[in-house]
């Protein structure tokens, strides 16, 4: 008994508690959750059971899927840890819902939550890019998925910036994997033009990733808008519904983000021949315009020509009759003294000279006797 160790509370609790960290740092553990219960909207106490044995945990909101409730069947990693004054627990990190109709339930009340805060509301849908310059797609390299989508997005258009970010789209670890993937495309100093986050068809567990609260609340947050591709078309993600645009697998994304490029050249080609035709057609109306106007224009200047014909033949009518020569002509003389021509017999004196302008000629004359009209 000498040599018996004895330890304090506290040692004995420090002691299994390294002895625990060294022989399991991190444990996952499936069992039917009981007496689930959060304490001031942040603790998280429930236990997990099964026909044998129950097992407590604790942690916090922030490491919850969603809306849990007794009597689903879960499967939760974290530490084990023995508490000072609590006893043994083990502090979750991760918790996945288990089996199909546990995974619709926590699906549902989830649904049911986040549709209560307006996550899911038409209002909130954003337009995306079409097609977009710059995608950034969050799924599985390697995966069915992201060849599919690379192939079709190629074969439709070219030139789009596409970044990739390498997640894992199912297990305990992919939900924190594409939040932070979403985060980062979000922290980029030039952002994408949307966010593609895709995988390809599965079971419903498979799936559940795409469900999880902080996923989905992510894929509402970002500031690029986004399209979610799950490939499968019997029940809706909610990830899905929060995303500004969902396609049913990620060839159906590529084809929605993009036209088709033969398509498009065919469109631009009947285009070109439709623009052709039309500007012979204008060309054709211009110039049948033109030859009416011309035709007109000479119309107008022939009567405006025969008008100004007749007008100087008047002018000349009328100056002839007032040329004074057409009277000399026919016999009659101009007198004209030094005063000018001489239209009064009273303007002159006899013995007066004057000048006789004639047809042919003038003479000098001097006036003899002036007699006036009674």
């Amino acid at each position: 008994m000498g040599n018996e160790l004895v330890y304090s509370v506290s040692d004995f609790v420090a002691y299994l508690n390294q002895t625990l960290e060294t022989a399991y740092p991190f444990v996952t553990i499936e069992g039917e959750l009981s007496n689930y219960r959060v304490s001031k909207n942040r603790w998280v106490y429930f236990d997990l059971k099964d026909e044998e044995s129950s097992v407590r945990f604790f942690g916090t909101v922030y490491s919850l899927p969603g809306p849990l409730e007794d009597g689903m069947v879960v499967r939760v990693g974290g530490s084990p840890r023995l508490h000072p004054q609590y006893n043994f627990s083990v502090n979750f990190q991760t918790i996945t819902p288990v089996g199909e109709g546990t995974i619709r339930r926590a699906a549902d009340l989830l649904q049911g939550k986040l549709a209560a805060e307006g996550l899911f509301d038409a209002e909130r849908k954003r337009s995306l890019s079409y097609p977009p310059k710059h995608i950034a797609l969050i799924t599985a390299a390697g995966s069915a998925a992201y060849a599919d989508f690379i192939k079709i997005l190629h074969a439709r258009w070219r030139g789009i910036v596409i970044d990739h970010y390498d997640v894992l789209v199912q297990g305990e670890r992919s939900p924190a994997q594409i939040v932070a993937a979403l985060t980062a495309v979000n922290a980029q100093p030039e952002l994408a033009d949307v966010v593609v986050l895709t995988r390809g068809g599965g079971s419903t567990e498979d799936l559940s990733a795409f469900s999880n609260e902080q996923v989905v609340r992510a894929v509402a947050a970002s500031r690029v808008p986004t399209l979610v591709a799950i490939g499968h078309e019997i029940d809706l993600s909610l990830s899905e519904l929060a995303a500004d645009r969902q396609a049913s697998t990620p060839s159906n994304a590529a084809e929605l983000l993009t036209p088709d490029r033969g398509v498009v050249l065919g469109q631009l080609r009947a285009m070109k021949k439709e623009l052709g035709e039309d500007l012979l057609r204008i060309v054709s109306e211009r110039q049948a315009n033109l030859r009416r106007t011309k035709q007109e224009l000479n119309a107008r200047l022939q009567t405006v020509y025969e008008l100004a014909r007749e007008r100087l033949q008047a002018a000349r009518r009328l100056l002839e009759a007032y040329d004074p020569t057409a009277a000399l002509k026919r016999g009659y003389a101009l007198v004209q003294a030094e005063g000018g021509i001489v239209k009064h017999v009273s303007k002159l004196t006899a013995g007066e000279k004057v000048e006789l302008i004639m047809q042919d000629g003038k003479a000098e004359a001097t006036i003899i006797k002036v007699t006036g009209n009674r």
